[in-house]
């Protein structure tokens, strides 16, 4: 590691980073500020990828200037955040977050504050390039781009370490996770999605900091949770959160769901959804928290679900009740909004209609708002789980051809089990039988002047 008040220099001709490669907005702000008389770098994520031959989506710009200096160089910038104090440059809907050199020392300002823990609240000391360099996360995070000579400024050996494909904290790794315990899982993150390996010493001391996790927001758990799944990496990180401990910590339940399905097949089916779900990231699809989240928790839901059955809750109640469970668990950790809560709710509480005939049932299913999410839950667990594949056939040809064509021939199980991944000989099913028990037809009031209409035998199952 280079002395950090000595930065090695990499000149153009040694690194490939060009600016044919940068936002153009982002080389405004950079110029811009340079004009003004301030120092002005590309740093983190961007200068990282562009070493590492990937395209950046996000370009930070850091410099000596005051979020307040910057706003008088751009008319269109804005000032935000307290625990961290930022400016934001808005060219159209790209924004260019601009960040003033912090110091890693407390001046007594009362710009920086910590609790007890080490966990920081404040961090709005301002300091030199030097000082901001040492204070980041990691070393592939503390590369600068000079505009004035295009060079990349390196105090921290982070150059080093993206050529060897490494994530390497800044500092002490303990002192790190304490004071911001959610670097844990940006470290899983960014290795799963550069192709990184976590040195050693920075991955040594994850399983037994991990709890420190349970202390961050929850909204701030959801915003990562998005981070790690819905960026087009997630089997990486999920196999990553198992690696490294973390996986009870940001899923707890799915996590001794997966511990104790003895077949393995939940998991199996976890990471079918996790690959599904990078495939149409890849392919510039649309994948929904809500579907995400089905996958992921559908382990615990499963879990719970038997849990109840086994006492001998109706199946329809102990479904509703597992979901509730699962769902009012999960945000304890992570908050889970409830657009996307109830519509995961929704996609498990349609799976035991697909094993149902009946005209009624399969034409309501069908108009069900929520029923293309369902069906490609079926779809995935029909991977996993060949006995699924009669009903996968038969609710695609539905698709296909209408209810009407594909109903005849086929026999009504109104009663059928629904087979479930995961489950073994001697577990309990994880999704009960049938559907909503069917409601009798009401009698009719006889008619004024006696007489009667008949009637009183059952009516024909609601769906």
């Amino acid at each position: 590691m280079p002395d950090s008040a000595v930065p090695l220099v990499i000149p153009r001709e040694a690194h490939p980073i060009s600016r044919r490669n940068i936002s153009p907005a982002a080389l405004k702000v950079l110029y811009g500020l340079r004009d003004a008389g301030y120092q002005s770098f590309l740093v983190g994520g961007a200068v990282r990828d562009l070493l590492a031959g990937r395209q950046p989506k996000d370009f930070d710009v850091a410099t000596n200037a005051t979020p307040e200096q910057v706003r008088e160089v751009f008319r269109n910038c804005r000032l935000i955040g307290r625990r961290f104090r930022l400016a934001h440059v808005v060219f159209g809907r790209e924004i260019i977050e601009v960040a003033t050199f912090r110091a890693n020392d407390d001046d007594g300002s009362g710009g920086r504050a910590a609790e007890d823990d080490g966990r920081l609240l404040r961090d709005n000391v301002y300091g030199t390039i030097e000082e901001d360099a040492v204070r980041r996360d990691f070393t592939a995070n503390a590369l600068y781009y000079a505009i004035e000579d295009f060079s990349v400024r390196d105090y921290v050996g982070g150059f080093e370490d993206v050529m060897a494909r490494r994530l390497r904290l800044i500092g002490d790794p303990e002192t790190r996770y304490r004071e911001d315990p959610v670097r844990m899982l940006r470290a899983v993150r960014l290795a799963a999605k550069l192709g990184f390996s976590i040195d050693l010493g920075s991955s040594a001391p994850i399983p037994a900091m991990a709890p420190l996790i349970a202390g961050a927001a929850p909204a701030r758990l959801f915003d990562e949770s998005l981070k790690l799944f819905l960026a087009g990496h997630a089997e990486a990180s999920f196999l990553g959160l198992e690696t490294h401990a973390l996986l009870p910590v940001l899923l707890p339940e799915t996590a001794e769901a997966l511990r104790t399905n003895r077949s393995g097949s939940l998991r199996t089916m976890v990471l079918e959804g996790l690959r599904n779900t990078d495939r149409r990231i890849a392919e510039d699809r649309p994948v929904t928290p809500a579907f995400l989240y089905a996958v992921l928790l559908w382990p615990a839901y499963c879990r719970e679900l038997a849990r109840l059955q086994a006492q001998g809750l109706d199946p329809v109640v102990a479904q509703q009740r597992a979901a509730d469970r699962v769902t009012l668990h999960q945000a304890q950790r992570i908050a889970l909004p409830r657009r996307f809560s109830l519509p995961m709710q929704e996609i498990w509480m349609l799976q035991p209609r697909f094993s149902l005939r009946q005209k009624k049932r399969v034409f309501r299913t069908l108009a069900h708002p929520r029923f293309r999410a369902a069906f490609d839950f079926l779809e995935l667990r029909a991977r996993v789980a060949p006995e699924l594949g009669a009903d996968l056939q038969f609710w695609r040809e539905a698709q296909l051809q209408g209810p009407a064509a594909v109903l005849h021939g086929h026999d009504d199980p109104e009663s059928k089990g629904l087979a479930v991944a995961g489950m073994e000989a001697g577990e309990a099913s994880p999704e009960g039988e049938g559907d909503a028990p069917a409601r009798r037809r009401r009698r009719r009031r006889p008619r004024r002047g006696g007489g009667s209409t008949g009637g009183g035998a059952p009516g024909a199952p609601d769906a």
